[in-house]
């Protein structure tokens, strides 16, 4: 038996080692028995998995130990994205298990449970079911296997939210990389379905997703945004392995960063659709956003990086919009969980109602906002987990760095330092998984952004 350990979305692992039939069932009885202990045997279980390798086997091997024990199991007939599932959960009042390892590399497989208020299961959830690991529950009554298609009620409440005429009348040229994920068959569907043209590009699911990584970054859609700058006024929309995050491409065959993507959307939901409410986002997230935020009269929640948490905050204050650095969110009225269908599909609305082009959008939300910021990562990998608390604790005791004076600290997820300037901040926080620091860099400049940079290697 592996160590089972849950992250901050659910148990990953390699296919063929840690991740294999034993495992799955220690998992899945563990899961079970958290779902009995605190709904009973009657409460259903929905099951989905992404194209990896093996993805299918294993989440029937899970469905049916479920159902044998007693469950009512309701089993995606195919492909299905973490979205779409989770949606499902919040409609049918059931808890869900998806397979995906999301945008891990090709070899990994996972299971993520996704509780019946369709958000990542919080750390107390997975605590438990991690305690139950090694333990069963008995047969109670006989249980069901339904194989159950789940697009058609995604796809209804889609359409309560998006505006499809809009886009179709304003008539974007779109180009969609399905980047062999399992956004295929949904969003282009939705598009279709409704009479909205676009072109597209490796529309067929691969376990090994095309030879690269199933994560909506330039590196991995340089076909797509090579496309665009071969064609007049294309706007690329991708998503990952599981279709939870986004990937948008503007007219100038440019990647457009997840922060730029959530602040146009906030001005498009506060201006066209009159939500009202608050921001969610996590502290490694653009000082723009807060800036917006604050000339939006909106008001600013901030949490800990992994969607787990901007989830719960959306749970408790219902925010206009919920959203991550790395490419996640969701808005009011839809569920607290990424979703980058939701996300693409939005963008093409935003677009329709201020008949902008997306690199125009771009222009006027850093025009509002007053500046534009540029944002890095650096990953300091350690000789072991007992090193990371030392060099917090060095962060932490800092009074400058690199000649910049330090105006404020805060503690909620590692070390985040703001600079005096107001626009310069630095964030320091440990892997959950390996002995590796995550080195958030912001500044409005390269200049401050490349003498941090130096200082803190």
């Amino acid at each position: 038996m592996a160590n089972i350990k849950f992250g901050t979305d659910g148990w990953r692992a390699v296919v063929g080692k840690d991740f294999n039939e034993e495992n799955v069932a220690l998992v899945t009885n563990a899961i079970g028995k958290y779902v009995f202990e605190n709904f009973g045997i009657y409460k259903p279980i929905i099951i989905g998995y992404d194209p990896r390798n093996m993805a299918k086997e294993y989440s029937m091997q899970c469905a049916e130990i479920l159902a044998n024990v007693g469950f009512k199991v309701l089993y995606s007939d195919k492909v299905i994205p973490t979205p779409v599932l989770a949606y499902n959960a919040k409609l049918l009042d059931a808890c869900a298990i998806m397979f995906t390892a999301s945008h891990n590399p090709p070899e990994y497989l996972g299971m993520k449970f996704i509780p019946d208020y369709a958000g990542p299961a919080t750390s107390d959830i997975t605590d438990e079911i991690v305690a139950n690991i090694g333990q069963s529950i008995m047969k109670c009554v006989k249980g069901k296997l339904i194989y159950t298609d789940f697009s058609k009620n995604y796809f209804k409440h889609i359409r309560t939210l998006i505006d499809f005429q809009r886009i179709k009348d304003y008539a974007p040229h779109i180009i969609f990389d399905g980047l062999y994920a399992a956004s295929i068959g949904y969003f282009d569907k939705l598009l279709s379905d409704r009479g909205i043209e676009y072109d597209s590009i490796h529309m067929y699911h691969d376990p090994n997703f095309g030879g690269g990584m199933p994560e909506p970054k330039p590196q991995y859609m340089s076909e797509m945004m090579n496309y665009v700058k071969n064609h007049e006024k294309y706007v690329g929309f991708a998503n990952d392995g599981d279709s939870d995050r986004f990937g948008v491409v503007n007219e100038n065959g440019e990647y457009v960063t997840p922060n730029e993507i959530i602040g146009i959307l906030l001005m498009h939901l506060k201006k066209h659709k009159k939500l009202n409410g608050s921001i969610v986002k996590t502290v490694a997230a653009s000082l723009m956003l807060d800036i917006l935020a604050e000339k939006l009269g909106v008001e600013v929640i901030e949490t800990p990086v992994g969607f787990k948490h901007v989830g719960e905050a959306m749970r408790k204050y219902n925010p206009i919009i919920g959203g991550e650095e790395s490419g996640g969110l969701s808005i009011q009225g839809h569920i607290p969980e990424k979703d980058g269908i939701l996300a693409n599909l939005l963008i093409l609305e935003a677009m329709a109602y201020e008949n902008r082009t997306l690199v125009q959008l771009q222009n006027e939300l850093h025009k509002f906002v007053g500046c534009s910021f540029i944002n890095t990562r650096v990953d300091k990998r350690l000789n072991n987990v007992d090193e990371v608390k030392p060099v917090l604790e060095e962060f932490s005791a800092m009074e400058e760095v690199a000649g910049f004076k330090i105006s404020k600290k805060d503690f909620k997820d590692g070390v985040k330092l703001y600079l005096e300037d107001n626009k310069t901040w630095i964030l320091v926080r440990p892997s959950g998984t390996e002995p590796l620091l995550r080195i958030y860099i912001e500044s409005d400049l390269q200049t401050k952004i490349d003498k941090i940079s130096e200082k803190v290697k």
